[in-house]
C-alpha cells in the first residue's frame, strides 16, 4: 500500500513555499519556531508570521531568547498547521537571518491576528527586528 501521508523534502535548487503555507498564515495560523538553546536543547516560541514565496518572516525584540539564540546559532525549523486541521503541517528547516526594523511586521500582523494597528505591547527601549527564515528543506505532512 502507497503512503501518501507526506511529500519528499524539497530538492536544494528549489525554494518555494507550498502554497499552503501562506494561506494558513493568511487564515492567522500561529506558527511554532524552535531556535537553539546554549546548551543545545531546542526552545520553542508560538509567533504570527508571513511569507513571501520562499520565505518565512515573523518580528522579535533584540535581547529576547529566540533573538539571542537566533544570533548564535542561526539553524531554525518552523512548524505550521492550518488553523482548522492539526493533521496536516509543513515543517521548514531553514536557516534565519535577522533583518532590519521590525515595526511594519509586526503591526501588520498585530492588524491580521487582533484587527488593530499599531502593536500595542512594546516598552520603548524595545528594538524590533524581522527575522527572515530561508528554507534548507520542507517537509509536508497530509494526515
Amino acid at each position: 500500500m502507497e503512503d501518501n501521508t507526506w511529500t519528499p523534502p524539497i530538492s536544494p535548487g528549489k525554494k518555494a513555499l507550498p502554497e499552503e503555507v501562506g494561506l494558513w498564515l493568511e487564515a492567522r495560523a500561529c506558527p511554532t519556531v524552535a531556535t537553539v538553546e546554549p546548551d543545545g536543547r531546542p526552545q520553542l516560541s508560538v509567533v504570527w508570521a508571513h511569507c513571501t514565496a520562499q520565505d518565512v518572516l515573523f518580528a522579535t525584540v533584540r535581547g529576547r531568547r529566540k533573538y539571542d539564540n537566533i544570533v548564535r546559532n542561526p539553524h531554525v525549523t518552523v512548524l505550521i498547521s492550518p488553523p482548522d486541521d492539526q493533521d496536516h503541517y509543513v515543517e521548514i528547516r531553514g536557516t534565519a537571518q535577522i533583518e532590519g526594523d521590525g515595526r511594519e511586521l509586526i503591526d501588520l500582523l498585530h492588524e491580521r491576528h487582533r484587527g488593530t494597528r499599531p502593536y500595542p505591547w512594546d516598552g520603548p527601549d524595545d528594538e524590533r527586528v524581522v527575522v527572515r527564515v530561508v528554507p534548507d528543506r520542507i517537509l509536508v505532512f497530509h494526515g
